[in-house]
């Protein structure tokens, strides 16, 4: 699936015998067919059905689905694993969001075990974590975007390409020594992750991870820890303390506080806060403001843009996540033999 644009179509038909009666109704039909109050719309192909709870939903999807979420809460409970290629869509992961239709929460943590392999996630709070793989299966591909969760959990080493992407995460994440994507992303901290790609992100905090038969903390003072063979590029690093535990990295051009551990990049000036470089840091919530101050860290990438989650491929604060809408309906002039209208609607559902 292409990170950068979904497009859905939907096409749904029905025939009534009173073309007045379907103009009348057509947006309450779409209300009810899509996404109406607490019912989740399973799309695949020109199918779509309706669930009442996240369990049902994905247990009843076929693979390849799309799985839209209405505003409001969804819990899910630990036994309930995804096993089939999902695309999961909510309104918004914005809590406080201006969005007329909410903010979508899942209760929970999410696994994506064998046979999920380029699922994705996009619009959601998560109140727990994402789970990635287990022992015996390798789950590849699995994108994040516009969501906030609490972290990402890879689960084996042989799990490829775990994209993240515009998004929150609240807590440690743990690749397993799996290769990752993360890309201009609000971010706790990472540990475990050999050959990743870390690029355009903010680090506000230390590991919070205490290692097998280590009393204290072994990775406190680490942004990340026990990463390896990855690009560590073109980041802001808040915390103030030694930025990575690991080798072999190609780390450029990251913007941090006082650090240790060198790589020719941009240090904090001793009589600075992160106040005169950030219109409002505060944290990983949906309330802070990352965008520069003045000229700071700007065009200063290596790629020529923006250090931070506006460089690169950007982020954008006001991101929707893809909802289906009327693009086009057709009605015929005339009824059938039977007496009966067809009636064809085009839906339609895109991200930048």
């Amino acid at each position: 699936m292409d990170s950068k644009r979904l497009v859905i179509f939907v096409f749904y038909k029905t025939s009534i015998n009173m073309k007045k009666v379907f103009l009348s109704l057509i947006v309450a039909m779409v209300a009810t067919i899509s996404l109406s109050a607490q019912q989740i719309a399973v799309v695949k192909g020109d199918v779509t059905k309706v669930y009442n709870t996240l369990k049902d939903a994905i247990e009843g999807a076929e693979d390849g689905s799309v799985v839209y979420l209405p505003g409001g809460t969804f819990s899910i409970a630990d036994d309930v694993k995804i096993t089939k290629k999902l695309t999961i869509i909510g309104i918004s992961h914005k809590v406080n969001s201006d969005n007329a239709d909410g903010s979508t929460t899942i209760n929970g943590n999410l696994f994506f075990n064998n046979g999920s392999s380029g699922s994705a996630i996009m619009g959601c709070y998560v109140t727990k974590n994402i789970n990635i793989g287990d022992t015996d299966a390798m789950v590849d591909k699995i994108l994040i975007k516009h969501c906030n969760i609490n972290s990402v959990q890879v689960k084996n080493a042989s799990c490829k390409d775990t994209e993240v992407n515009q998004s929150y995460l609240r807590g440690t994440s743990n690749f397993s020594n799996a290769n990752c994507i993360i890309t201009n992303s609000i971010l706790h901290s990472l540990i475990n992750i050999i050959s990743g790609y870390i690029n355009h992100n903010v680090i506000v905090s230390n590991c919070e991870v205490l290692r097998a038969g280590f009393t204290n903390n072994y990775y406190d003072n680490f942004a990340f820890a026990d990463v390896s063979g990855s690009n560590i590029i073109n980041n802001f690093i808040l915390n103030g303390q030694q930025m990575c535990r690991g080798n072999n990295n190609v780390v450029s051009n990251n913007c941090r506080g006082t650090s240790s551990w060198g790589d020719e990049s941009i240090v904090l000036d001793a009589n600075m806060s992160w106040k005169d470089v950030f219109v409002f840091p505060d944290g990983i919530k949906t309330a802070s403001d990352y965008s520069l101050k003045g000229t700071w860290g700007k065009n200063a990438a290596t790629d020529g843009t923006d250090i931070g989650i506006f460089g690169g491929t950007g982020f954008n604060k006001g991101a929707l996540p893809p909802v289906p809408y009327i693009q086009s309906y057709e009605i015929d002039e005339q009824t059938d033999a039977e007496g009966k209208l067809n009636i064809r609607i085009n839906v339609k559902a895109v991200t930048e």
